[in-house]
């Protein structure tokens, strides 16, 4: 019996894709899939050293682990008119210099950020924290992430929308990339494209019992939020885009690796399916 870790962050679209395999829904002879749930910079360092098989990641991290790692189709987080908020205490003036809280270094809104505000004092903290840290003047504003964006307190205004600076530099028609899974490229081809497949079933069938497995979470305490706040929070980061991606994400994906080139983020510009899983080697295989 094979072990997989599959490594992911504790926020509800996380949990939500992934546990139809955790509940027995879904299962694969010979394979154990286990999970780890951490912050997505953790996660996103751990990407770095190595550490797990199958783990989530921010997409503006894959340019660094591409060698050594495949892009994933499935259990993807994309934004469309939202995403993550830059907020600060109600009526603060920010100077171009202002302090700031990230929820990481290789996080896609610290990309963004980073090219919008070159001049911002940038410190790093656990994204469970940044909300408080600004409240106590910690910090001068803060990018909120995950849930934060639905329940912040009412003592803070929103400075900026990350999807609004996507916008600025990316154009209109594109989906803001922000979270996606990659997988072990020394993991042999064949168990590679069945574990995809797996976490992709995981995520459709997830999706199609919505309200099944959100009452079991919410039932289980593996969310932080109520039910009504958990449905809007799947509407926005795991809904039918979120199984496969899909042309559209692909050609933001570029978008986002362009810009990082760009503004000297990345050593090499690279087009995001040159790096998935070639999947068609199992046909070829059985033909």
């Amino acid at each position: 019996m094979n072990k997989i870790i599959v490594a992911h962050s504790p926020d509800a679209d996380d949990i939500f894709m992934y546990y139809a395999i955790k509940f027995g829904w879904i299962d694969l002879p010979n394979v154990a899939f286990d999970n780890i749930a951490l912050d997505i910079e953790t996660l996103n360092q751990a990407t770095l050293k190595g550490v797990y098989d199958i783990c989530a990641i921010s997409f503006a991290l894959y340019p660094f682990v591409k060698n050594d790692f495949a892009l994933l189709k499935t259990a993807v987080s994309f934004g469309n008119g939202y995403g993550p908020k830059l907020v600060k205490l109600k009526d603060k003036k920010l100077k171009q210099n202002f302090k700031v809280a990230l929820s990481g270094q290789y996080t896609t809104n610290a990309l963004l950020f980073k090219i919008k505000y070159p001049k911002a004092r940038i410190t790093y903290m656990n994204f469970l924290d940044i909300e408080q840290a600004v409240i106590d003047g910690v910090v001068d504003a803060g990018v909120l992430i995950h849930e934060s964006i639905l329940t912040y307190n009412q003592e803070l205004e929103v400075e900026a929308e990350i999807w609004d600076i996507w916008q600025e530099f990316a154009g209109k028609d594109l989906p803001l990339p922000l979270g996606g899974m990659c997988l072990r490229r020394s993991i042999p081809l064949n168990k590679a494209i069945e574990y995809e497949n797996a976490l992709i079933k995981a995520v459709r069938i997830a999706n199609n019992n919505k309200v099944l497995l959100s009452n079991m979470l919410i039932e289980r305490d593996l969310v932080r939020v109520d039910y009504d706040t958990l449905q809007t929070y799947l509407g926005l980061y795991a809904n039918d885009d979120s199984i496969e991606l899909n042309e559209l994400q692909y050609k933001a994906l570029d978008k986002l690796y362009s810009l990082g080139f760009e503004h000297g983020f990345y050593e090499q510009l690279i087009k995001s399916q040159d790096y998935l899983i070639p999947t068609e080697y199992a046909q070829i295989r059985n033909s």
